[in-house]
């Protein structure tokens, strides 16, 4: 999905601007700093000892006084400090008061309730000012228990120990919730008032993200990404040999995709392809060429540049302007850089020795996974930069190729921002540090399809984030891919359904984490659907027996398979009262399958209470599948109006 530009929150650590109008009570500059979530406003987990972290002089005591009690701390020689307050029931408001040798700091409005994660791509990150608002919810007037933050868009190399700029808490109401992530606001909205305590929400995501951004090191090796892990590491140390080793592993899954021998790729220096003139720079779907009007896929580009023995020798800088989606670049055949933020300038370190005299070739591959692609510059942005600082304009004399078409999707610098490893874990997660939670909401997988293993992926995210807050088994509430392209004519494969799969295999294998069924609230014809509000009620419905009664979440879902006389019975769990085929007599979207791609065929489904029967059509069948699409049709809900989600399951 096409990422946004990031947004910043900017206000000092305590010096906020509160939600009800006015100015907070400004700390002595000189006093403790605080890291982490505590500010003016904000909800503390209840039940759980709440952690502070900050900063004051070196070996300076500091002592705390909240909610009647006070204790006393020391900083270390860094000026350092972190200690415990005790757990406390859902009450307040308190203020915390921090003092210490330099001053004074008081956090004013602070609240003990329950405190829900919200995170993952465009999709959670969609405001409520951007959903279906024609509902009073989306205007709600002002609730001084429910409390809101976004977390500023941060990417690292390396995890952060605390927030750059300090997240703002905000009140909830018509000033505040417009600009909030929609599904989580309707999710804790409803928390909020089922259960009548303050509730704090914590938003941060990133439109286009991959989920190994939001993982940390021991997750991404223990899912099999070490060597991404690894990469990340270098390219803190040594930009340049980490860039060769990213260029390396794509190089590697281009020739299994193709069969090209090495030597023979396309960012060979002399590649034989179709090279015609590039028209201008600009998105390709601009050019007036017929074939690459609605293309979604690479492209080649190259351009020939001829330097003397002076202009070839040292260092050099390389900027090719903005390329949309993802590029990769060579020179002279060797990879010197390459990222997937298609609002960024790509701008490249070109090591001694990269560069020669004479006859030098500059090949770009563009991958454009969505919407518009291309080189777009501007031309006069791009050049060469010599090391003695002469700029060369390369803007203009460039050619380009269709590429091949390739299985799977290409893979990502471990470094970039959205689609890389770690990156966002690092700077957006990392510094909530040991933050007690009540629950956790995750919204992803979009930029995942066609890339296998993300049940492990989630799983291993999952763990990181639990051990990282100090809760085993902090709830989790997956909202499960919404139904997105055409609707189907027939069976066929599905990387969306591939993804849904993933998420409810890992809901059920986990123990405290369940799924919110989307798949009748997408838009065919938009990526971003605007009903939101039904996300957030359904991932309510999800999180609240595990947050709150230690029980596994209602909603119709596939229990058992089986052979009869009749066919194939199909058992549902989790059914509200009988579950009902809407506006037929049966239900739909239901595949009978051989063991092998290609072998599934539509079956008719007869309803009676929580069981779906098959009729056997003359044909093997070994695994049954439901909803098997990008943008499936299907019409089998329960008395609650929730929808059967998509399934596979093998049948004995």
């Amino acid at each position: 999905m096409r990422n946004r530009p990031s947004t910043l929150v900017s206000a000092a650590a305590l010096g906020l601007t509160t939600a009800l109008g006015g100015p907070a009570v400004a700390a002595d500059p000189t006093g403790p700093r605080l890291d982490g979530l505590i500010g003016d406003h904000a909800v503390l987990q209840r039940g759980q000892p709440i952690v502070v972290r900050g900063a004051s002089g070196p070996g300076q005591p500091v002592t705390l006084r909240f909610a009647g009690r006070s204790t006393t701390v020391t900083a270390d020689r860094q000026g350092r400090f972190e200690t415990r307050l005790p757990a406390l029931p859902a009450g307040g408001p308190y203020d915390l008061t921090l003092t210490a040798a330099g001053g004074t700091t008081t956090v004013r409005d602070l609240l003990i309730g329950d405190v829900f994660l919200c995170s993952g791509q465009s999709n959670m990150e969609l405001p409520v000012n951007a959903a279906q608002d024609l509902i009073p919810d989306a205007h709600p007037p002002l609730d001084d228990h429910l409390r809101l933050v976004t977390i500023a868009k941060t990417s690292s190399e390396t995890p952060l120990p605390r927030f750059a700029t300090m997240p703002q808490w905000a009140v909830a109401g018509p000033d505040t919730v417009p600009a909030f992530s929609a599904a989580c606001f309707y999710m804790v909205q409803a928390l909020r008032r089922s259960e009548g305590v303050p509730i704090g929400a914590i938003h941060a995501s990133w439109g286009g993200s991959r989920i190994s951004a939001w993982m940390d090191d021991a997750a991404l090796r223990s899912a099999g990404m070490a060597r991404e892990a690894a990469l990340l590491a270098r390219h803190a140390r040594d930009p340049v040999v980490a860039e060769r080793g990213a260029s390396t592993i794509w190089e590697e899954w281009w020739r299994r995709g193709t069969g090209d021998v090495a030597g023979r790729e396309p960012w060979q220096p002399d590649a034989a392809l179709d090279w015609k003139p590039v028209p201008k720079m600009a998105n390709f779907e601009l050019w007036s060429v017929a074939a690459l009007a609605d293309y979604n896929g690479m492209i080649w580009y190259q351009r020939v540049i001829t330097l003397t023995e002076a202009q070839a020798r040292g260092a050099a800088t390389l900027a090719i302007g903005v390329v949309d989606d993802a590029d990769r670049t060579w020179i002279n055949g060797i990879g010197v850089g390459g990222t997937s933020n298609a609002a960024r300038a790509r701008v490249y370190a070109l090591p001694a020795g990269a560069l020669k005299p004479g006859r030098n070739v500059i090949t770009v591959n563009d991958d454009d996974v969505y919407a518009y692609g291309g080189m777009t510059g501007p031309a006069d942005t791009m050049k060469l930069t010599l090391a003695d600082g002469t700029p060369m304009p390369i803007g203009d004399g460039w050619r380009y190729a269709v590429a091949k078409r390739v299985q799977g999707n290409a893979p990502r610098s471990p470094w970039d921002d959205i689609n890389g490893a770690g990156t966002l874990y690092n700077g957006m997660i990392a510094p909530l540090g040991s933050t007690a939670l009540a629950g956790i909401a995750w919204y992803q997988g979009e930029s995942d399809t066609g890339l296998p293993g993300y049940e492990t992926r989630l799983a291993a995210m999952t763990r990181g984030w639990r051990e990282q807050f100090g809760q085993a088994t902090i709830p989790l509430a997956v909202a499960q891919l919404a139904n997105y392209g055409k609707p189907p004519i027939a069976p066929g494969e599905s990387g969306w359904a591939d993804v849904r799969e993933a998420q409810r295999l890992m809901a059920a294998r986990d123990g405290h984490a369940g799924v919110a069924v989307t798949v009748d609230l997408g838009d065919p014809l938009d990526i971003h659907p605007g009903e939101k509000h039904a996300v957030g009620q359904r991932l309510a419905r999800v999180i609240r027996p595990l947050a709150y009664a230690g029980r596994k979440p209602m909603g119709p879902s596939i229990a058992t398979a089986s052979r009869t006389d009749d066919g194939v019975a199909l058992r549902f769990a989790g059914v509200t009262g009988s579950l009902h085929a809407q506006a037929s007599r049966i239900a739909i979207g239901f595949e009978l399958c051989g063991p092998t791609a290609g072998s599934c065929r539509y079956a008719n489904g007869l309803v009676q209470g929580d069981r779906v029967t098959l009729a056997p059509d003359g044909w093997p069948v070994v695994r049954v599948r439901y909803a098997w699409a990008d943008s499936p049709v299907v019409n089998l809900v329960d008395d609650a109006q929730l929808p059967v989600g998509p399934f596979e399951i093998p049948l004995p």
